[in-house]
């Protein structure tokens, strides 16, 4: 796997290994370091006619050091000698400034990963320094595709391509030391509709580490375009109690509050409804979450974490009941627990906790059966706003899909909030669709709760 993707010629992973030992040489007891570049390009048009033409190529490093038990982070752009040897000393002598903490420092040298990375295909060489003309055409025909697909699209909010291809490279003053690249792309459009004087917009998308597993731009323009005319002569339901069903990227939503739930920041502050909680059922039987980081060309793969841990698929929550949480070594320390390699970190920060491929596992239900075994009920496909209480699981958001009659999607609905607590909606899942689709990190298919307290006319 190439160490420089962008043609520098820079040895990333010799420079983290340069780093780490200039901070030891500077005075730190133990170190790590991560430097990466990475070139990025973005475009968008909007009604044919080019709006952005964005190229970014970026290379930045970030050292971590510990003097005695104190710790200080530091990130610099100049990767000449120079700035390297000045970024280890400014680090050491900021370290001496701040008050020790017991539980920092590096992982446990056996949880690390071998030096040797496994390729897990997360880098397309056609993705570095592509075009922007193919990228602009691919954008004018994904929004053009939503535009014929309806007289009663009018208008366009644009559509967009965007990419970028890099390399990481991570050292530890353990001995370890890895570099590995990566890409990513994705389109996405937006258009707009208009019946009867009212306006709405929707927008679809596709990602994917390589340009081959992106879907064509013609297909996402009309999927756009079907989400925005659904949406067209929306009502307010009826205050009710009634079961919901989540499509998948709103289902996916309900993954992430449960990975910031599990996560060790939130347990060892003791500001988590999950807290404690281990080993005990937390959901309905149908649910099982995986978290897998070497799933080949996953949107969140990788050989190793941010603190050089070995990777490992997980099962996380196991026919309703929660089997891990989620740690990196300092979260670990702080629960008297070992880490589960999920440290994810940037330049200049410390690492935090964040899952990798996270999915809510495909049932045996097709949307349609899951739709059908409701009289009358909510399909949610947007949320709004931000009405999550992790600490108690209190749930309350702005929503809007289409009204369920008689097993049946009836008509758009609006401007209603759908309340519960996250507890509840975890064990009240009742079906799990077999539609899942890994197009980000955190997915799920579609998802029926049993029952819910809807706030609308």
């Amino acid at each position: 796997m190439s160490a420089h993707p962008s043609g520098s010629g820079l040895d990333l992973r010799e420079l983290a290994r340069d780093l780490v030992g200039r901070a030891i040489a500077a005075g730190a007891r133990a170190a790590d370091a991560l430097v990466a570049e990475s070139d990025t390009l973005g475009v968008g048009v909007r009604l044919g006619e080019v709006e952005k033409v964005k190229r970014a190529r970026a290379r930045r490093a970030g050292l971590r050091v510990f003097v005695g038990n104190s710790t200080a982070i530091v990130s610099t752009a100049d990767l000449t000698a120079d700035g390297i040897a000045g970024l280890a000393r400014d680090a050491c002598a900021l370290a001496r400034s701040t008050a020790p903490d017991a539980h920092a420092g590096l992982p446990d040298p056996a949880e690390l990963a071998s030096n040797g990375t496994p390729d897990l295909e997360l880098l397309d060489p056609a993705i570095e320094g592509l075009d922007p003309a193919q990228p602009l055409a691919w954008a004018r025909e994904a929004e053009a595709a939503a535009m014929a697909a309806s007289k009663e699209i009018t208008n366009s909010e644009g559509s967009e391509f965007g990419c970028d291809a890099g390399t990481v490279a991570y050292a530890s003053s353990l001995g370890f030391a890895g570099v590995y690249s990566g890409s990513h792309a994705g389109l996405s459009v937006t258009p707009v509709a208009s019946r009867d004087g009212s306006m709405q917009r929707d927008s679809w998308y596709t990602t994917h580490r390589r340009l081959s597993g992106l879907e064509s731009p013609a297909a996402i323009g009309r999927e756009a375009a079907r989400r925005t005319l659904r949406r067209l002569g929306g009502r307010r339901p009826p205050t009710c109690e009634c079961p919901v069903v989540f499509d998948p990227e709103m289902a996916a939503s309900l993954m992430r509050h449960l990975a910031g739930a599990i996560s060790g920041s939130s347990l060892y502050r003791r500001m988590s409804f999950l807290l404690d909680r281990l080993g005990d059922t937390i959901a309905s039987p149908e649910v099982t979450v995986i978290d897998d980081p070497l799933r080949i060309a996953g949107p969140a793969s990788r050989p190793f974490d941010g603190e050089g841990v070995a990777q490992r698929r997980r099962t996380v929550v196991e026919r309703g009941v929660l089997t891990t949480y989620l740690l990196d070594s300092y979260s670990a320390r702080r629960l008297g627990m070992k880490t589960t390699g999920h440290a994810a970190r940037s330049m200049g920060d410390a690492p935090g906790v964040a899952p990798t491929n996270f999915s809510l596992e495909p049932g045996p239900h097709t949307p349609e059966e899951i739709i059908a075994s409701i009289p009358n009920g909510l399909y949610v496909t947007e949320l709004i706003g931000f009405g999550v209480n992790g600490v108690t699981g209190d749930y309350s958001r702005g929503a809007a899909g289409l009204w369920i009659h008689d097993g049946e999607l009836a008509y758009p609905v609006e401007e209603l909030t759908i309340a519960g607590n996250l507890r509840d909606m975890l064990r009240d899942i009742e079906m799990v669709g077999n539609d899942l689709v890994r197009r980000n990190a955190v997915v799920a298919p579609t998802v029926k709760i049993a029952r819910m307290t809807l706030a609308g006319a």
